[in-house]
């Protein structure tokens, strides 16, 4: 059973910093179901892997649970394939010889710890009970290219047809401390089996070590229902704590819209940004529309006028939000055909998500501030790369305005969670950006009076897509 780590992060020997195992040693460590070795088939500047082997030793594991009498024997105990595919004992492993990794703990390193590395991990033999399109569902929408092979029954008898097991890679751009949680967590669940008794402490696990990426995983329920051995109780308590955990940063996020409005307001800038975007999808004609981080739904609201466009969907991050967009929208005593229109879904932005292909317009109406900057790229890839509608409407603050509102600080972003905020100039390289890398071509429009110096206070940019870029 081999789990192996590459990246070609410059000097890649920093691997063995973030592992907190030296490249020049070949580590073995004692488990309670036999033993785990650690070693660097390869160790340069520019590449180096690390290998976790793991050797579980079966006999002995089942004299452990049985006693010394031997009783309950059962040759299924001894026989199966347990010694030689990735499944839970892959991640008791990987917590007890990588555990401060998992952590993101790197002692005297921490900006390599929370730095985007280029990360391969190859997992040798996985079983995937749902077979390769579970598998995609599961690591794609968290950033990962999959390759997956396909193991037969017996080589020698291909008529037996394919088994469940698939030797895997998988390539991103990401902290190591993701990327072993996201193995931790989905191995056992693509395996649906673990090989020990789960209870209450494996309900806190799981939220500690998936708390930043599962509560916006589209598989969500799948994922903790499988990981905690389909017991109805304790997935329904951890699927609770996911969306109850929300609420306090929802709460803080509706004061914080509250603030910014406040500032605009004089300007009618969110009436504006609305009727802005709404032209926009008119003038592209687009028929499916979907808006990306919808928040309350106020330009749901105004997109439902629109009697050509025939498919809305709005997706948040926040299921308060959602909440409130359902209610303000009044989804429960919308009339039949209109309801048909208007769906709306909770998912991230930060992750891959099939839910988005296939419509004509994507809007994202002041989000993208509110994303850390090393975030972006996976936003770049989840809207520009794998949803790739016809066109994305992005709007945005312009920091330059921001000295034109009188009670706002100098130096001050017009809102709390604003992570950045861009001049015209940093808006336009971005979007220069996008085009060049996913074949999109950018045009920009002002949002609200301008001034001749200094510009308006918002920013839009609508990108199409270009012709050679559409199958």
């Amino acid at each position: 059973m081999l789990l192996c780590i590459t990246t070609t992060h410059r000097p890649a020997t920093d691997l063995g910093y973030l592992l907190h195992k030296h490249p020049e040693r070949c580590q073995s460590f004692d488990l309670t179901f036999g033993a785990a070795h650690v070693f660097y088939p390869e160790a340069t500047a520019e590449r180096c892997t690390a290998a976790l082997l793991l050797d579980v030793d079966p006999i002995g594991l089942v004299r452990r649970r049985q006693g010394p009498a031997g009783e309950g024997f059962s040759l299924q105990q001894y026989v199966n394939d347990r010694p030689y595919v990735a499944s839970s004992f892959m991640s008791v492993a990987i917590a007890r010889v990588f555990g401060s990794a998992l952590a993101g703990r790197c002692d005297h390193h921490e900006e390599l710890a929370a730095a985007s590395l280029p990360l391969s991990v190859r997992l040798s033999v996985l079983p995937c009970r749902g077979g390769e399109a579970l598998l995609r569902r599961l690591f794609e929408p968290l950033g990962y290219a999959v390759t997956a092979k396909h193991e037969p029954l017996d080589d020698q008898f291909p008529e037996w047809g394919k088994s469940r097991y698939f030797n895997v890679e998988l390539q991103a751009e990401s902290r190591l401390q993701d990327v072993l949680s996201h193995v931790y967590v989905l191995i056992p669940v693509l395996d649906d089996d673990k090989h020990y008794w789960v209870g209450e402490d494996e309900v806190k696990k799981l939220l500690r070590i998936g708390e930043p990426w599962l509560p916006a995983h589209p598989e969500r329920e799948l994922i903790v229902r499988r990981y905690l051995k389909h017991q109805g109780r304790l997935a329904n308590e951890a699927l609770l704590r996911l969306v109850a955990e929300e609420s306090p940063v929802d709460e803080r996020q509706e004061h914080a819209e509250a603030e910014e409005e406040a500032v605009e307001v004089p300007l009618r800038l969110n009436e504006q940004r609305i009727e802005a975007v709404v032209a926009a999808l008119q003038t592209y004609g687009a028929k499916t529309v979907v808006d990306l981080g919808c928040g309350e739904g106020k330009l749901l609201r105004r997109v439902l006028r629109e009697k050509t466009i025939q498919r809305i969907v709005g997706m948040d991050v926040s299921f308060r939000a959602l909440e409130i967009a359902k209610a303000r929208l009044d989804l429960d005593r919308m009339a039949p055909k209109q309801r048909e229109r208007i769906e709306l879904i909770h998912g991230s932005l930060m992750y891959r998500d099939e839910r988005l292909t296939g419509f004509d317009g994507a809007t994202v109406v002041e989000v993208i501030e509110h994303l850390d900057p090393p975030r972006l790229a996976a936003f770049e890839r989840v809207v520009f790369e794998c949803a790739k509608p016809r066109i994305v409407i992005v709007t945005t603050p312009n920091v330059e305005y921001n000295v034109r509102f009188e009670d706002l600080p100098a130096g001050r972003f017009r809102h709390k969670d604003h992570r950045f905020e861009w001049t015209r100039a940093e808006f336009q390289q971005w979007a220069a950006s996008i085009g060049d890398r996913f074949s999109y071509a950018a045009e920009f429009g002002a949002i609200g009076d301008e001034d001749l110096e200094l510009g308006a206070a918002t920013q839009m940019a609508v990108f199409s897509r270009l012709e050679s870029a559409i199958p």
